[in-house]
This record gives structure tokens, sequence and C-alpha cells, in this order.
């Protein structure tokens, strides 16, 4: 009887969802948009945004890096990165680690709220 309680109580737990949300479950775009002013200086997104000292931000989800109409890097164009949540936290992170010798010059976000909200941010974009 123990054994068939425990069994199913662990089967009921398991199907629980997670106690602690993911950050991407909770992002909040306006907290974004206040983020990406960091990244204005060089970006654009939205309605009408080009290419200006760095490649515009729209469509990222799914793109190859490099493969717009701009300036990259040669790293970057020989790079096989796919912008995706993963991808684009990472590089967001640290630039250098996930395409050494990126012209993109940013010391890195290291607050994951603030990463997330980015990313749900610029998501309104694609």
């Amino acid at each position: 009887m123990f054994r068939s309680s425990l069994a199913l109580a662990v089967t009921l737990f398991a199907m629980l969802p997670p106690l602690q949300a993911n950050a991407a479950d909770a992002a909040d775009p306006k907290a974004g948009a206040a983020a990406f002013r960091v990244c204005a200086s060089c970006h654009q997104v939205g309605p009408g945004a080009r290419n200006a000292f760095g490649p515009h931000l729209n469509g990222l989800w799914g793109r190859r890096a490099g493969t717009l109409q701009y300036g990259y890097s040669a790293a970057m164009k020989k790079s096989a990165v796919v912008w995706n949540d993963k991808t684009l936290a990472a590089f967001l992170r640290d630039p250098d680690e996930v395409v050494p010798g990126t012209k993109m010059r940013l010391w890195g976000f290291s607050d994951e709220r603030k990463i997330a909200n980015l990313l749900a941010y610029l998501r309104q974009y694609q």
C-alpha cells in the first residue's frame, strides 16, 4: 500500500508545473525597451529600422548570424550561429565567447532578468 501511494505521489508531483517560472516566461518587454537603450546607440529595431553603426535587429529569431547586408566582421560571417533565445542570451552575456573576433563592443549583460526582458522586447519585432 505504501509503495503504490508513494509511486502515485511521485507521479502527481512530476506532473505539477515548476514552482519557479522560467525567466523568459515572466519577461517584461517594457523593461526590455529600457534595457535596449544601451543597444540603441548602435542598433535599430521596429518599423523603419535600418542598419546603423550595427545591423538592425528585426527578425532575429531563426536567422543565421552575419547574413544581413551589413559590414559584419569576418568572424560573424563565418559563424554558424543561428539566433534563438539560447544563442542570443549567450551572446548578450559575452559576445566574444559566442563569436570570437566579433566587432560587437559590448561588455555583456550579467543580469539574467535584464537579458530575458531584452529578448522579450526584441521578440516583438519578428
